[in-house]
């Protein structure tokens, strides 16, 4: 016999960036949803009865996605156990991997794209780890991430393999991965508002790169700040732009044009504000780069670029989890509605990191995988924080709130 369940909400946030909807009666066959209808008053009270369980108290959307995380760290502003996590072996980082998998889940996050370690312990834990086996969270790794030598990056990557080239290290390397993440800039400045870093490799050597991953079927994800470092990720036609700070309306409308996405990671700014001491200087540059970081969100949104959220999760300040609440807070700030903000964190991410045939949308045919949070939209996103219940594939999951 089908298992099959009927829940009413008040309200319906759908994934698509549309209207919100109101009364909906969702009804869920074995893993799949079978319907979403919004109900009419006189329609409910013919429908209500034991079998439909009402939550007409509740919000519900899709299940959510972090595009762009790092497992293997902690969020603490525990200076000392930031440094000693980098040095961490496989046995004491796996516990700390699944922590974090289920902080994101207990946020209704049902997804995230891991932007690389320099032991690429995050792919070995999705490989082999009995801890991942059946846990209801998907997991898309990079391993180790690439940057060129003597730049940034060690923390969370490696350079190119003694005499190859960075496309040549990728065949060699990233056949278990599931995308390529590749250096291109420094980090932001906090001393100086703006100061852009050089292309840490040549367009042809990113061209090369790009292409090496769609041989593999894998994208390729690029941290890049600043207007020609993004430049070139472009014009190497990248999949994704990571952080993107000071990259100018141009390459923004260019996004736009080639239908790449833009993961901004705007919170990471916004825990350097509140996490340097009061007075640094390095405060108030924080502060100027996340307004700026914010502008050019508003921007992108007039434009048409895909804008996926990822929170950077594992750096200073920004924690597992809880993250996805202020990066989707800063979304809104920086002009977004709640209807677009949760399609930019459910359906933009989704597609971004390949899953939209089972995650992304509310509708019929769709996985029953979703989020249920306490009282009306406005509650959001900090409902977020303790949601009422996590559905993965039409199971409720314990524990995840």
């Amino acid at each position: 016999m089908s298992k099959i369940f009927h829940l009413l909400v008040g309200h319906l946030i759908d994934g698509t960036g549309g209207p919100i909807k109101r009364n909906v009666l969702l009804s869920v066959e074995e893993d799949c949803i079978r319907s979403a209808k919004e109900m009419r008053p006189e329609a409910l009270a013919k429908v209500k009865d034991t079998a439909i369980e009402d939550l007409s108290h509740c919000t519900l959307l899709p299940g959510l996605v972090d595009a762009h995380v790092h497992l293997t760290m902690s969020g603490t502003n525990d200076m000392q156990f930031r440094q000693k996590q980098l040095t961490f072996g496989y046995t004491e980082a796996a516990p700390l991997i699944s922590k974090h998998l289920h902080q994101h889940l207990s946020h209704g996050i049902v997804a995230v794209r891991d932007g690389g370690d320099s032991n690429g312990h995050t792919l070995r834990y999705k490989l082999e780890d009995p801890l991942f086996k059946g846990y209801p969270i998907h997991l898309k790794a990079a391993g180790k991430a690439w940057h060129a030598p003597g730049r940034y990056g060690r923390l969370i990557g490696r350079t190119p393999l003694e005499g190859l080239t960075l496309a040549e290290s990728i065949t060699q390397e990233n056949r278990q991965s599931d995308h390529i993440k590749i250096i291109n800039s420094g980090l932001n400045s906090l001393k100086h508002f703006g100061k852009e870093t050089p292309p840490q490799f040549h367009v042809s050597e990113l061209k090369a790169a790009v292409q090496a991953g769609l041989e593999h079927h894998l994208k390729t994800m690029v941290h890049a700040n600043g207007i020609l470092p993004v430049a070139q990720a472009l014009e190497a036609a990248c999949h994704s732009i990571e952080h993107g700070f000071f990259m100018g309306k141009t390459n923004l409308e260019k996004m736009a044009e080639m239908g790449r996405f833009w993961v901004p990671t705007a919170c990471t700014m916004k825990a350097y504000s509140e996490e340097l001491p009061a007075g640094a200087q390095e405060l108030d540059i924080a502060r100027q780069n996340l307004e700026h970081q914010l502008d050019q969100i508003a921007y992108a949104r007039k434009t048409g670029v895909l804008l996926a959220v990822g929170t950077d999760s594992g750096g200073l300040g920004i924690h597992h989890g809880a993250s996805i609440v202020e990066e989707l807070k800063l979304f809104i700030a920086a002009g977004f509605s709640l209807e677009g903000v949760i399609q930019c964190c459910s359906a933009n991410g989704s597609k971004l990191i390949g899953l939209s045939d089972v995650l992304g949308e509310i509708r019929s045919g769709a996985a029953a995988t979703f989020v249920i949070t306490a009282g009306p939209p406005s509650c959001l996103p900090d409902a977020l924080n303790k949601p009422e219940r996590v559905y993965v594939n039409g199971n409720m999951i314990s524990g995840a709130h």
